[in-house]
């Protein structure tokens, strides 16, 4: 008995001590404990992430990721679009749009690192997602999972394929500047206000101690401004003095002190409102002592403050901010963006450099000026601190990304500039490193492109789609005091629903509806807005021309303006050479000419003639018809509405497609032809294209991205009838999509002139252009003086 009694003390000593052991392991790690040595730390494990597979745009692929020395893939077990979200963010780009299953992108090799991935979207990196764990799959490669990436990098990313990623818990993430004073609240774009920047834990604020001017230029950069300004310290120190002590820390102690009390209050509501609330708010956040910063020392040079030398707070550190205050940065607005016209006048620049083809304000192909023509720049050794010198050139912050590749279309005419190096300080390109190429150096589709930060002006607040069947379509509804309702659809056209899309962030507009009944009525609201006319350039559609009180014949719900958006476009453009080169003058008798009269191709002096005898002078020329945006042209009409025209054997999907004009010199039309669409296919492509489009056996009809249509000079149509037309000097105008019925990323490249210069018997055409290739000086110049500049006939 005393033998088991014995035993009995041995087992619970032991247990006991096997018990108190556990719990030391498992709690020790928890204890406060001073911050590791770089020695001791253990680093976490850096992944790389990239895009794999064929056929596949630069933003999808097969997901791969490089773990312990070897790349691998992800089975599409349990995959979602959240995981995609977590998985494109880590490739850095914003968001994703879909994603692949079954190996759409052809089938990796090696490992399969992660299956039944399931992560809730918010994840920093699918690391921390459920999953079975690295390496342990059930899976072939024959499940390889892919993703589709929206088009648009988060902030400080290069545009790179492979990207490497640390989980770091101080990341600083976002940055945002919140004004102070009641009043800058209401104004938009906010120019001045306290750094915010958000980590894994929210909002926190920046200790100012040692905040220099570069560390300003930085974040006014993010912020999409291109220069920061001085801030009023006197301001501030004021405020500060009035938040060091406030009103409810007065002590009324005994009655003989009320009267002072009383007299502090008066005294402190006598002073301005906007102060004393901003003095209140200054010394809110003074107490919240949440500073997550407390040393900033950049260069100045960077697109991101993540990019700078920053040391963060210690958890346990007494003070954050020792006899400082939250850091405070004031910014210069671009022209856009200024909100006086004075402001504007001051800081306009001149334009010797210019964005096309981009979808919003701040984004598109880079052109230069030289000499008086426009040209873009090869993407060699392009990266962000070449770009953002573009950005802040332009009146914008810093880039987020520096695209290469022709990303926004490619551009016509010369190639100005190559391997552009930036500082980082430079006003302008020009001033950077850079060299002259040649034809065989570069060519358009290795065009750069960028996208700049913006100011945030919230726009986006003041518009919505309703009753779609995405997010890309819907009726139009806008803010209207303090309601929201429809906007009336008479007079809407590709313009209007061009400035509706960017205002919603959506990219173009690749339809303009005039009828919705076709879409989900169960909530339409009524019409606020009518009359709305924009020149297809605004931030937003309240600032298009629209009727004071609503004045909408068609006022049915049926008839509210609605919109198609598109984060793409097609761009069509006309071979200027090629129309130079072609050029002459034909008498073509008039029993030729039936068809094309039918088709109204002759002047109206033509119906008084004596047909079949006679004759009408026809000025004709070739047309090549180029698409250099990222988008197909496609005909507005469908197949059904197609209308077949026996003269001809064939369907014309566009009632006008080009306008041909002759005008003087002051601009008066003296002779003019149009052209329908006979047909629009892919004569040609571009190498490595392939044709998609072709009118034999009623095919479907468009112009697919790097092909062109070919209208020959000896077509019916292809001309002017210039009959009545006297000896002189003209300008010839080509002007492509003129009723703006397709939707195109850049409108400005679709009229082409010639000078001219007719003596009766001959002609003589040159100095052909795209409407946009010459300088505005150079344009004047050509548009008072058409005359003949030398001996060329055509």
């Amino acid at each position: 008995m005393e033998l088991c009694q014995w035993w009995r003390h041995i087992v619970v000593f032991l247990l006991h001590a096997w018990i108190s052991s556990c719990f030391a392991q498992t709690t020790l790690p928890v204890r406060s404990s001073p911050t590791p040595t770089p020695q001791t730390a253990e680093r976490p494990e850096t992944l790389k992430f990239r895009l794999s597979g064929f056929p596949r745009k630069h933003n999808e692929g097969r997901i791969e990721v490089f773990y312990k020395g070897e790349w691998g893939t992800i089975c599409d077990d349990d995959f979602s679009l959240a995981n995609a979200h977590v998985l494109c963010r880590q490739l850095g780009f914003v968001s994703a749009t879909g994603w692949t299953h079954s190996a759409k992108y052809g089938k990796g090799t090696g490992k399969i690192w992660l299956d039944n991935v399931q992560c809730s979207g918010s994840e920093r990196s699918v690391s921390v997602c459920k999953s079975r764990g690295w390496g342990n799959s059930d899976c072939t490669h024959d499940e390889d999972a892919g993703v589709i990436c929206k088009d648009e990098r988060l902030p400080g990313y290069v545009d790179s394929n492979v990207i490497e990623v640390q989980v770091d818990e101080n990341r600083v993430e976002e940055v945002r500047l919140r004004p102070v004073l009641t009043i800058a609240t209401k104004r938009m774009p906010v120019t001045e206000g306290v750094v915010e920047v958000k980590n894994k834990d929210g909002w926190a604020k920046i200790c100012d101690n040692g905040w220099t001017p570069k560390n300003s230029r930085v974040v006014c950069g993010m912020m999409g401004f291109p220069h920061e300004k001085k801030v009023n310290k006197n301001f501030y120190k004021h405020l500060r003095k009035r938040s060091a002590v406030p009103k409810s820390k007065v002590k009324v102690t005994t009655p003989r002190q009320e009267p002072k009390a009383k007299a502090i209050t008066k005294t402190s509501t006598k002073s301005k409102p906007g102060k004393s609330a901003a003095a209140k708010r200054l010394y809110a956040e003074r107490q919240k002592n949440n500073f997550l910063v407390h040393s900033v020392a950049c260069l100045g040079t960077e697109v991101h403050l993540a990019a700078c030398p920053l040391e963060f707070n210690n958890g346990n550190a007494t003070e954050s901010c020792p006899g400082g205050m939250p850091a405070v940065v004031s910014c210069v607005p671009g022209p856009l963006y200024a909100q006086s016209t004075a402001m504007r006048k001051k800081l306009k620049m001149q334009s010797t450099i210019r964005l096309k083809g981009g979808a919003k304000y701040g984004e598109g192909r880079v052109e230069v000026l030289k000499g008086s023509e426009w040209g873009t720049i090869c993407d060699d050794h392009w990266n962000l601190l070449s770009a953002s010198v573009v950005c802040r050139e332009l009146g914008f912050g810093t880039a987020k990304e520096a695209l290469t590749g022709a990303r926004m279309g490619q551009g016509l005419g010369p190639i100005h500039m190559s391997e552009v190096q930036c500082t980082g300080h430079e006003r302008s390109l020009w001033n950077c490193r850079y060299k002259n190429i040649t034809a065989e150096d570069c060519k358009h589709s290795e065009d750069a492109s960028v996208r700049c930060n913006v100011p945030y002006m919230g726009f986006e607040k003041t518009v919505r789609l309703s009753g779609g069947r995405s997010q890309y379509e819907g009726r139009v509804e806008v803010r209207v005091g303090q309601r929201w309702g429809s906007v009336c659809s008479e007079g809407w056209t590709t313009k209007e629903a061009m400035v509706a899309c960017r205002q919603l962030g959506l990219g173009f507009s690749m339809h303009a509806i005039t009828e919705t009944w076709y879409w989900d009525s169960s909530n339409v609201t009524e019409m606020v807005m009518s009359g709305v006319k924009c020149t297809g350039d605004e931030m937003s559609l309240s600032q298009c021309q629209h009727h004071r009180t609503v004045n909408c014949q068609k006022a049915a719900a049926r008839f509210s303006a609605g919109v198609i958006c598109s984060e793409t476009a097609s761009d069509l453009v006309l071979n200027a050479p090629l129309v130079q080169q072609t050029t002459y003058i034909e008498d073509r008798p008039l029993h030729m000419l039936y068809c094309a009269a039918e088709e109204d191709c002759l002047s109206k002096s033509a119906a008084g003639a004596s047909w079949p005898y006679g004759h009408r002078r026809l000025l004709r020329f070739s047309s090549q018809i180029h698409n250099i945006g990222r988008a197909d042209f496609r005909p507005k009409a469908g197949r059904h509405s197609w209308v077949w025209h026996a003269c001809h054997g064939h369907y014309h999907s566009m009632d006008i497609f080009t306008h041909y004009d002759l005008m003087s010199a002051n601009g008066t039309k003296v002779a003019e032809g149009h052209k329908a669409s006979f047909c629009l296919e892919d004569t040609d492509c571009d190498e490595g294209v392939s044709k998609r489009y072709e009118c034999a056996n009623f095919g479907e009809q468009g112009i697919t991205v790097g092909c062109w249509d070919l209208y020959r000079h000896d077509i019916d149509c292809q001309w002017i009838d210039i009959t009545d037309v006297k000896p002189g000097n003209y300008i010839l105008q080509v002007v492509i999509n003129p009723n703006y019925e397709v939707a195109e990323s850049d409108f400005t490249n679709n009229a082409m002139k010639c000078n001219c210069k007719y003596d009766g018997h001959r002609i003589w055409v040159h100095n052909c252009h795209i409407g946009d290739a010459f300088s505005e000086e150079a344009e004047k110049k050509f548009e008072k003086y058409p005359g003949q500049l030398n001996n060329q006939i055509s």
